[in-house]
């Protein structure tokens, strides 16, 4: 059998409660994965997104105790977006198939060895995908499958219920890093690579140990970056609203000429009033997705890094 390496990218925040017995149920899965003969070796590679905690000394303890656990660790928190990508960036110079998976390991971690077997298959992109979201409140529900919604109607190519929970093959993880841009919505551009696809499916569990780190407000957030970073149909929808006004500004025109003509008493300061305050929301609204848009460009056009690593452990 050809040698095949498979590495699991971990990326934690402030994960010190959770992160040790997540590490050992992930080493415990590889160890399934190669007696299956499937992998050769294995090793999970811990990405540490500038956390407070004793995250980053839990990673070193458990590197001493085990070398099949790495670690990186940024100078500051850049968000988990880019820890991802400088996991995979590490990960894809030794593994043939890389995984990645939150530590809170919500993301049901015994779906890996299903979905190693479907990469050995052929397929280069493998897919977690959530079946069951009856452990999420009425509120995450209905907006997720908003965002979801939303999302097609602009035009962007979406697996619906995905998270980042996924495998990917060396030549998949290779093409994905070719995408150059800062303001980068990982699983909006994952299914833009054409690889061959497959996914598995999951029922998401509470989490045992920690706090999300992602409230409503981050949450929110990030759909706005995926939603401004995946497409410019919001630009387009200034454009209809911008035409519709006009052609509604030239009816009123019509209609007091009329009411002139007629000779009628033209009443409507309230009108008027209002009129002027929904133009002015509409503008001060347009201006703003215009200018997150332009703030992106600017972003893009520094080229600053995208992250900066502190430590490494190998």
């Amino acid at each position: 059998m050809k040698m095949q390496k498979l590495t699991i990218v971990i990326p934690a925040y402030n994960e010190e409660e959770i992160l040790a017995s997540s590490v050992a149920k992930l080493l415990a899965i590889e160890n399934q994965i190669a007696e299956q003969g499937n992998v050769t070796q294995s090793d999970i590679l811990i990405v540490d997104d500038g956390s407070a905690d004793r995250t980053w000394e839990i990673v070193e303890k458990l590197n001493h105790g085990n070398s099949r656990v790495r670690g990186l660790r940024f100078s500051r928190n850049f968000g988990h977006q880019n820890a991802l990508i400088a996991g995979l960036h590490e990960a894809v110079q030794t593994a043939d198939m890389i995984v990645t998976i939150d530590a809170d390991l919500q993301d049901n971690p015994e779906k890996i060895p299903e979905m190693v077997a479907k990469s050995v298959s052929g397929a280069d992109i493998v897919y977690g995908v959530r079946n069951d979201r009856t452990s999420d409140s009425w509120f995450k529900r209905t907006t997720a499958n908003a965002f979801y919604k939303t999302l097609k109607l602009l035009g962007v190519e979406l697996v619906p219920n995905h998270a980042d929970f996924r495998l990917m093959s060396r030549r998949a993880v290779q093409t994905f890093l070719d995408y150059p841009e800062r303001n980068i919505f990982i699983r909006g551009i994952v299914p833009k690579l054409g690889f061959k696809t497959d996914a598995v499916y999951y029922k998401r569990t509470p989490r045992t140990a920690g706090e999300s780190k992602y409230p409503l407000k981050k949450m929110l957030a990030f759909a706005w970056d995926g939603i401004t970073s995946l497409t410019v149909a919001p630009i387009r929808l200034i454009l209809i609203l911008g035409v519709l006004a006009c052609l509604l500004a030239m009816g009123m025109v019509v209609y007091a000429v009329v009411l002139k003509v007629l000779g009628l008493a033209l009443h409507g300061w309230s009108s008027l009033m209002v009129s002027l305050w929904f133009i002015g929301g509409v503008q001060m609204v347009s201006l703003g997705v215009i200018g997150e848009y332009i703030g992106k460009i600017m972003t893009e056009v520094k080229d600053r890094p995208r992250y900066t690593i502190q430590t490494v452990l190998e």
